[in-house]
């Protein structure tokens, strides 16, 4: 099982040691979660990966891929001011190398020397449906063998799960056989985001929670267009959530309201990137709630 901090135990703000990439122009990586997670009330402390001036769907991105040797130099600065024992989970997104994957096992080792209760959530940033996969060769086998072993907790999509597991995903006994699946790769929790399947409900889309203990559904309508960053916000939202309220079904509650609450004030003012400042108030109010549905 997850070992969470208990409620007495949190006298303090929740620290996060968020290492993903970072972007100058829109939101993706770090620059999709550190807001949401701070206006959440979460303190956090984001490692870059690399530093693009926008990510790399557009025509062109520059900057900066920073290498594992800068990474550790980061977090042993870090270290080396006595504060690695507040950080309550590490979060990880897109890898873009195996060095890379390799440093981030390295900092949750250490993350968890220093604080042995800290958890490891990881989203197994690998493609999606629309696209297919983008990452290079290698990174699929790697994060299967040995990042989703180390996580405690991981948020891949559906198009993610099956890469993870070898499995289809097209109906809700696949997802659940899936979910058992990577379960069974080491994490206690799997959050599976975006699934669409042939048995599901015209017009929406689902998020399915599974840890030891039972599985949960919350559907929400499909909106119309997809949006870069997405995925990065739902793994943190859901993170957090997970951390505070100490319940899946509750923080899957909250994920789906915050997710699709940004999501839908995104879409209805015709932005291309994520509005973070606009929908803020999405993130400690959401203006829309899901009923959960447990599957077993």
């Amino acid at each position: 099982m997850v070992h969470l901090p208990t409620a007495a135990t949190i006298t303090r703000v929740t620290t996060i040691l968020s290492i993903q990439s970072s972007v100058a122009y829109g939101h993706v990586g770090n620059s999709a979660v550190t807001f949401p997670l701070m206006r959440m009330g979460v303190e956090v402390w984001p490692v870059n990966t690399v530093h693009f001036s926008n990510h790399t769907g557009y025509e062109t991105s520059r900057g900066p891929l920073l290498g594992a040797a800068d990474l550790r130099n980061v977090l042993q600065g870090i270290d080396e001011r006595g504060v690695l024992d507040q950080v309550d989970a590490v979060l990880s997104g897109y890898q873009g190398g195996a060095d890379i994957g390799a440093m981030i096992l390295e900092a949750v080792a250490l993350v968890k020397v220093r604080n042995p209760a800290a958890i490891y959530c990881c989203d197994p940033v690998l493609g999606d449906a629309d696209v297919g996969g983008y990452v290079l060769p290698g990174i699929a086998e790697f994060m299967r063998e040995q990042v989703v072993p180390a996580a405690q907790i991981i948020t891949p999509n559906q198009f993610e799960l099956t890469c993870l597991t070898g499995l289809p995903v097209a109906t809700m006994d696949d997802v659940l056989d899936a979910a058992d699946a990577a379960r069974g790769l080491g994490p206690d929790v799997v959050l599976i985001t975006s699934v669409v399947r042939r048995d599901a409900r015209p017009g929406t889309i689902e998020m399915v929670a599974v840890d030891g203990a039972g599985a949960w559904l919350v559907s929400t309508p499909q909106l119309a267009r997809m949006f870069t960053g997405s995925g990065d916000v739902t793994a943190a939202t859901f993170l957090a959530a997970l951390l505070r309220l100490q319940d899946l079904p509750k923080a899957l509650a909250h994920t789906a309201a915050v997710s699709y609450g940004l999501l839908a004030a995104t879409d209805a003012l015709g932005r291309s990137e994520l509005a973070l400042i606009a929908a803020q108030d999405e993130f400690i109010r959401p203006s829309h709630s899901f009923e959960v549905l447990r599957l077993r």
